[in-house]
């Protein structure tokens, strides 16, 4: 009977015990999502954190402008002397002198005659230097000289003004076979010359003229083809003229570099004399070439 009442007992305390862990679990189920609270302060700004990587650079600026001239530096070492200059322009003669005196020359005549060999002997000089040296072909009237450095046409031009002369000018079929030898012996094959187009009419055809403005009359040096393409407006900037060895006359641009010939009259001597000479004598003032 003890017994029985024992196992009642433990099993009264055993049911109360499973009751309670069941109430115990179920007090820590989670229950319904509540509603969103409100948004809290600001906190407190954090801790500088470590720098980054650095960033790829940036465009280049505009450049900026442009400062002030600096102050003058110290004077540079005195250079090499330069090469002597060449032969300047003759100058213009001077006045005339008083008259002399009349005297007896008698005793004098002796010396003129010995001067007058000397100055035939000077005069043989002048033209070696003339036709050998310098390399100057001469007419009745006029001298040429081949200069061999290459310019444009224009430059060639003011280059014979310079020297006393104007561009060679073959008026007639002596001069120009004259001067085709010259640039034949030379060894050249084509020479600038005094003759250009001027304009063109109302037809559209050139008009050549020499380098002193006058008009070409009597004779010309155009071959038949050349001839023909004379008769026409010259193409842009091709209305120069060159001197073929053979004699021929070729259109040609004017802003070619080439030698030229220079052309200068003989002056005549005071008191009547034939030309030739040096200055008052008649020779021109050349600068070599």
């Amino acid at each position: 009977m003890m017994v029985l009442l024992v196992l009642c007992v433990f099993a009264a305390v055993f049911n109360c015990i499973s009751a309670s862990t069941e109430v115990c679990t179920n007090t820590f189920l989670p229950g319904a999502k509540g509603d969103q609270g409100e948004i809290g302060e600001e906190g407190d700004q954090g801790k500088l954190g470590k720098n980054g990587p650095p960033g790829l650079p940036g465009a280049s600026g505009e450049s900026g402008l442009k400062g002030e001239v600096g102050h003058t530096g110290k004077m540079g070492p005195i250079g090499d002397k330069g090469n002597k200059g060449g032969t300047g322009l003759e100058g213009p003669s001077g006045l005339k002198g008083k008259l002399g005196t009349t005297c007896d020359c008698g005793r004098y005549r002796k010396v003129v005659g010995q001067l007058d060999v000397n100055v035939g002997k000077l005069r043989n000089a002048v033209k070696f230097v003339k036709n050998v040296i310098l390399g100057l072909k001469e007419t009745e009237e006029r001298y040429y000289l081949l200069v061999k450095e290459p310019k444009r046409f224009r430059e060639a031009s003011m280059n014979c003004k310079l020297r006393g002369g104007t561009l060679a000018m073959p008026k007639t079929s002596n001069t120009n076979h004259l001067m085709a030898a010259y640039v034949s012996q030379a060894g050249l094959t084509r020479v600038y010359i005094g003759v250009l187009a001027q304009s063109k009419d109302t037809n559209e055809t050139s008009t050549y003229v020499y380098a002193d403005s006058s008009p070409l009359q009597g004779f010309a040096g155009w071959s038949q083809e050349e001839e023909l393409s004379s008769r026409v407006a010259p193409t842009t900037n091709s209305s120069c003229v060159e001197l073929l060895p053979t004699g021929a006359w070729s259109h040609v641009e004017c802003e070619a570099t080439m030698f030229f010939i220079c052309e200068f009259p003989k002056s005549r001597r005071r008191g009547g004399g034939g030309g030739g000479g040096g200055g008052r004598g008649g020779t021109p003032a050349l600068a070599s070439s």
